[in-house]
């Protein structure tokens, strides 16, 4: 196997492909019922036999894409697998979580009228429009508003209307929503690779072809998918000068994902660079330009979609859920557990404020980064994919997917250093973290945990990098050859603007 040529490990990837949805087929997030009698529950035994063979599959599917990324593959090669690990998952029922059938409920609680800022999808008659995706709901969301914005849920409502928020037809809908978005990250990818002089296939292996992006965003069908494409196409058409366009374009990413915001930051980093006159109208262009620009796209898609403001008010409820990723809730629930058992106080608060307080650390952190972006120190683009991860990494609620927020900027805007190696193992490692059926069983973490150990151990002795890359701490050649549709990666830092009005 360790022998496989790229060819190779692209049939072993589409195998393991095959073997997680074979596997989910029996043990994904099947619905409470499904009236076509295509996605059913048969039973603990077979279920239990699903789950094994889906982790295997998974990880024949990690261990490919792990040797894939040896090889010095041209971005048409990686495409081409790219397109053969999707394939199998594009007649998938749900994996690794139950998140669609919350976009399917809400789509059809628009179409019924219902206020999804104020009700969840426990709202809907069981026997009407949606009822069997909102009783197919995860038990923490059935009562929760969405936090979603309008232009998301006109897509679900669309996808409700159509399809009578019958699940397949309605899955398979929100899937090719999913497919679209990862064709506009692959495009975003190829072109942020192209202006910082990156390798294209490179940027595409860590950024498009991961495991982890391949779960959630295919197989999943998570909504993150779609604001990611936004956001990096809007960046790239900034970078390009087009920077009303691209702001446009990232005010309808926070319309599906408020994270989307971060990258006006940078944008308006570019903005500034760019402009010219007198300094405070620099500084205003840049501040405020993107902002504005973003705004009156979300003003418009929500007078639009008629779901009301109330998305202003919703985008913390994530935040009442307590997930063992996020090291801010972690660490504020130890120290409100601690401060109950001695002081006699309410641990609630004592957590909000850790959160809290991590937030506010994240903000000041990304604001230190548009600091050094502006001075040259670092590209925008860096900056933002390094204020994604900063966000994540203390945010109050983090699931797996949540890094390839920033993981898919980095991976066009690093030349392979240790954040890249740092963010295999950790792509690596959290595809374990989930079962098919989204729920987060103790030995996922395990498993996770294990991973990171051998894959740190696999990555000190053979990095994961094709021939002629330079590694950090490495002596050798920086350039790596060139792709056949693509520049040669370099190791020089890329300007962090064009100078373009």
């Amino acid at each position: 196997m360790w022998a496989l040529s790229a060819v190779g490990h692209r049939r072993l990837g589409a195998a393991g492909s095959l073997a997680v949805v074979g596997g989910g087929w029996f043990a994904g997030k099947l619905p409470v019922h499904d009236p076509w009698g295509l996605w059913v529950d048969h039973g603990s035994a077979v279920k239990a036999a699903g789950a094994a063979l889906a982790y295997v599959g998974l990880t024949v599917l990690v261990v490919a894409w792990w040797q894939y990324g040896k090889s010095a593959s041209t971005t048409r090669d990686t495409l081409v697998t790219l397109a053969w690990w999707t394939a199998p998952f594009l007649l998938a029922p749900p994996l690794y979580s139950a998140d669609v059938y919350s976009y399917i409920a809400q789509g059809s609680m628009v179409v019924e009228g219902h206020d999804v800022y104020t009700v969840g999808p426990s709202a809907l008659d069981p026997g009407g429009i949606g009822g069997d995706a909102a009783a197919s709901v995860g038990n923490h969301w059935r009562d929760t508003p969405a936090p979603y914005g309008p232009l998301f849920l006109l897509l679900s409502a669309a996808v409700a209307r159509t399809t009578g928020g019958t699940i397949v037809p309605a899955v398979l809908a929100l899937r090719l929503v999913a497919l679209l978005s990862l064709a506009l990250i692959v495009w975003s990818l190829r072109r942020l690779a192209r202006e910082h002089g990156r390798s294209e296939s490179r940027a595409l292996w860590l950024g498009a072809l991961n495991p982890l992006l391949l779960m959630h965003v295919v197989g999943g069908v998570h909504n993150d998918g779609l604001m990611i494409g936004l956001m990096l196409a809007g960046f790239v058409l900034a970078l390009r000068g087009r920077w009303i366009t691209g702001s446009a374009l990232v005010g309808l990413a926070v319309m599906v994902k408020s994270p989307a915001a971060v990258s006006l930051l940078f944008i308006g980093v570019l903005v500034h660079a760019a402009a010219t006159g007198p300094r405070w109208r620099r500084w205003a262009k840049g501040l405020l330009g993107p902002g504005l620009v973003a705004c009156a796209v979300a003003g418009g898609a929500t007078l639009i979609s008629g779901t009301g403001f109330g998305w202003l008010h919703t985008q913390g409820v994530a935040a009442n859920i307590h997930t063992a990723l996020s090291v801010t809730s972690d660490l504020g629930l130890g120290l409100g557990e601690l401060a109950h058992l001695l002081l006699d106080v309410d641990a609630d608060p004592v957590k909000s404020v850790v959160q809290t307080l991590g937030l506010a650390v994240a903000i000041g952190l990304i604001l230190v980064l548009a600091r050094r972006a502006m001075r040259g120190g670092i590209t925008a683009a860096h900056a933002l994919g390094l204020s994604l991860l900063l966000l994540v990494a203390l945010s109050p609620m983090v699931q797996p997917w949540y890094l390839l927020w920033g993981m898919a900027v980095v991976a066009a805007t690093e030349q392979y250093g240790r954040l890249s190696a740092v963010l295999t193992v950790l792509s690596a490692a959290l595809v374990y973290e989930t079962h098919p059926m989204g729920a987060t069983p103790p030995y996922g973490f395990v498993l996770a945990g294990l991973t990171v150990l051998l894959g740190t151990l696999a990555i000190r002795r053979t990095p994961v990098a094709p021939p002629g890359v330079l590694l950090p701490g490495r002596r050798g050649p920086a350039n790596p050859p060139a792709d056949e549709d693509g520049p040669a990666a370099s190791a020089e830092p890329a300007p962090t603007a064009r100078n373009t009005a």
